[in-house]
């Protein structure tokens, strides 16, 4: 009688240790008198942006698949579940970036009962970009600033003297700051950088392309949408300043659109806090009144970049030049600038024989 009691006692125990699912399935295999479906082979799981992809094999019999997932190791079946997935694939989405993501699988038979689960697989989805990162360059230093990434615990910095930056290039780590001094650096060269935050589930993804010139023949450089853009170091004519745009590999600016105007005005119409006048590469020496970008004409924009004679506008109506202008005042001025003496970013028509500061831009 009494090793009855202590069968009995031993199987009631069992039972109470069973989550309330484990058992009723438990008792439908018995029921069925078969074992459960084998679990998916070959469970991997791949971290991007926001999402994370789960691939594994199929499993003979299944009627489809649930993924269990937690924010921590340890998932079995009580985990929070995506049920009824019918392809042997899934992308769990609308997640936390810098976080790491766990995941068992399961199949699911016809009458839906649950199989094995998977060994735990886990992935990463990286910190995002960082954003407004630029570089200005001068006297061998460029200075990389960039806005701060929410849970990053240091920054890494790729770079290279030529462009198509990727993790692959020299690495600067463990910066901890959202800006970095790159020192003794050699004049003559244009500098190529991404930045990208760090924490415990890894690197996060690469910021665009910044990149700064430096030369001598410069008094400094600043990027913007992966252009690279320069100031002359003194005051010259505007043949001179195409020339010096030309030695560096570059050319005396193209405006294609207004932010760049406006942003090429803001950096450097007041560069080092002085107003300075600035030649840009237009043209209207061959006939007058019709100008001309003297690098080639532009395309794909709807004819906004090439439209530059009296009178054009950009696509939000504002003018690009100063009021009055052009007006080729004594006959001679073919030559287009910005004027920072006159506090505008507006154009204006002058003798190409004057001088002013270059803007050098390098594509």
């Amino acid at each position: 009688m009494r090793k009855i009691f202590i069968i009995f006692f031993i199987f009631l125990f069992g039972l109470t240790i069973l989550s309330c699912g484990e058992k009723e399935e438990y008792e439908n295999w018995e029921k069925k008198g078969y074992t459960p479906l084998s679990s998916p082979s070959d469970l991997t799981a791949s971290g991007a942006s926001g999402l994370v992809t789960l691939d594994w094999s199929a499993v003979s019999g299944a009627n489809s698949y649930n993924v269990y997932w937690d924010n921590s190791s340890g998932v079995s079946s009580s985990s929070t579940a995506v049920t009824s997935i019918n392809t042997y694939n899934y992308t769990h989405s609308n997640l936390n970036n810098g976080a790491t993501y766990f995941y068992k699988v399961a199949a699911i038979d016809s009458e839906g009962s649950r199989g094995a689960l998977t060994s735990e697989v886990s992935a990463a989805t990286p910190l995002p970009a960082p954003d407004n990162f630029t570089a200005s360059g001068a006297n061998n230093t460029i200075t990389l600033t960039w806005n701060p990434i929410s849970g990053a615990n240091s920054y890494t910095l790729y770079w290279d003297n030529s462009s198509g930056i990727d993790s692959s290039d020299t690495a600067i780590t463990s910066i901890t700051n959202d800006n970095y001094t790159h020192n003794n650096l050699d004049n003559g060269s244009t500098y190529y950088y991404k930045v990208a935050a760090v924490n415990a589930s890894g690197t996060g993804t690469l910021s665009s392309i910044a990149s700064a010139l430096l030369s001598a023949d410069i008094q400094g450089s600043e990027s913007y949408s992966g252009h690279t853009y320069a100031l002359t170091t003194s005051t010259m004519n505007w043949a001179a300043a195409a020339n010096a745009a030309s030695a560096l590999g570059g050319y005396l600016v193209t405006l294609n659109t207004r932010a760049e105007n406006t942003w090429l005005y803001d950096k450097f119409g007041k560069y080092g806090g002085t107003s300075r006048d600035l030649w840009i590469g237009s043209k209207d020496n061959v006939t007058e009144g019709t100008w001309y970008w003297y690098n080639g004409t532009t395309s794909g924009d709807g004819g906004v970049s090439d439209n530059i004679s009296s009178g054009s506008t950009w696509p939000d109506g504002q003018t690009k030049w100063a009021s009055g202008e052009p007006n080729d005042w004594g006959s001679g001025e073919d030559c287009g600038t910005i004027r920072g003496s006159l506090n505008t970013e507006k154009w204006n028509d002058f003798s190409c024989s004057g001088n002013y500061y270059g803007i050098i831009e390098i594509d």
